[in-house]
This record gives structure tokens, C-alpha cells and sequence, in this order.
């Protein structure tokens, strides 16, 4: 059927994710640092999305869609807030101090064999049980590529080139911005001269797993 849908321009689209946070319906996700629309049967084209947009990046379009879906849509939020009711350990999983990127020492006893985790700061505050899925039994660093001043990178370097390190678990969140903290591991990593094992995971601003 033809009806109103709204329209993601992704070139515009800066990722913000204040269009999915404003579906009430779930219909929209930042995925890989762009809005989306995730489903044609979740939008019920009325664009509660379209006035929170600071980029001017969605619009209202005519074009061939699935019916709204009521049910469904009742279905997912129902899903969202079983999600979001889900108990939290209230055990810090934190096994060191500091945390901070810029503060810890590049050399320390608790990094030898060490699984380690380097997190974007918001990606704690955005996933609720990021101390249990992603900090347990790790040593964890945290900074903001966007707000703190300088590079990441040679601080890494020194720090993998001085210990055994076991692993390194990069998460960011699906914002570009974010996408300084990767680099910065990606570059100490080849920097370093060892071959250590690692991998990224992404947050959506929602706090589920991107992707």
C-alpha cells in the first residue's frame, strides 16, 4: 500500500539518535553511527521524529509500505521493556584504579596477561549491564575521543609495548565520533610490534548491541 513514511537522509543524518529516542513505537535505530528505520509496519508516519532532528535529516515521503502494525508494535515495546527491567548486578565488576586513559600508568602489575577493555565513557551509561557483559575480568579504560584533548594512541602504544597483554575489547558507541577510540587501538596495536588478539563491539544510543 502507498501511505506517509518518513525518509532518513544519511548523508545529513550526524547519528545522534535523538529520532530513535523519540519513536515511541521503536520503529528507528542508529546503526553504524546513521539513523534507520528498522521496520515499515513499526512507523506509523505521523514523524514525532522529524521536530528533535538537529540535522534536518528526515522528512516525510509517499511511497509503497507495509501497514502499521499495531500489535507489533506493541510486541517490541513489550520486548524493549522486559530488556530494560532485566536485573543489574550490583557488584562493580572494576578491578583497578585509575580508568581513565590519560591517567593510568602505561606500565602496571594488574596488566600482565591481562584481558583488557577499552571503552568509549558513554557506553557504560547507555548499555545496563555493562559491567557484567563487558567489564567482568577485565582491566578497563575509558575516555572520550571527542572531549578529551590529544591522541590516544601513542598512550596505547607504550602500554601494550610495556605488558603481556592477553586481549584488548574495544566498545564504542554507533556514533562517529566514537569511531577516534578504535582508531587509536587499531594504530597502538600495529604500532606496538606484538600480535595481540582483539575485537569491537558497537552500542546503539538505545543501549543495545549495533549491528
Amino acid at each position: 500500500m502507498i501511505r506517509t513514511m518518513i525518509a532518513i537522509d544519511a548523508e545529513r543524518c550526524d547519528g545522534c539518535g535523538m529520532c530513535a529516542n523519540a519513536c515511541r513505537e521503536g520503529a528507528i535505530a542508529v546503526v553504524d553511527g546513521k539513523a534507520r528505520l528498522l521496520r515499515d509496519e513499526y512507523c506509523d508516519g505521523l514523524g514525532n521524529c522529524l521536530p528533535v532532528c538537529p540535522a534536518g535529516a528526515i522528512s516525510f515521503e509517499e511511497r509503497e509500505a507495509a501497514a502499521y502494525d499495531e500489535a507489533a508494535v506493541t510486541a517490541n515495546q513489550a520486548r524493549n521493556a522486559k530488556r530494560d527491567a532485566a536485573p543489574v548486578p550490583s557488584v562493580s565488576a572494576l578491578r583497578q584504579w585509575p580508568v581513565q586513559i590519560k591517567l593510568v600508568p602505561t606500565r602496571a602489575p594488574y596488566f600482565e596477561n591481562a584481558d583488557l577493555l577499552v571503552s568509549a565513557d558513554c557506553a557504560a551509561y547507555a548499555h545496563g549491564n555493562f559491567h557484567a557483559a563487558f567489564m567482568r575480568n577485565k582491566i578497563t579504560l575509558i575516555g572520550c575521543p571527542k572531549l578529551d584533548e590529544g591522541d590516544y594512541s601513542t598512550r596505547l602504544t607504550a602500554l601494550f609495548t610495556a605488558n603481556a597483554i592477553a586481549s584488548v575489547t574495544v566498545v564504542r558507541m554507533a556514533v562517529p565520533c566514537c569511531g577516534g577510540i578504535e582508531t587509536a587501538v587499531a594504530t597502538a596495536l600495529t604500532n606496538c610490534g606484538r600480535t595481540i588478539p582483539w575485537r569491537v563491539v558497537t552500542i546503539a544510543t538505545d543501549g543495545s548491541l549495533a549491528g
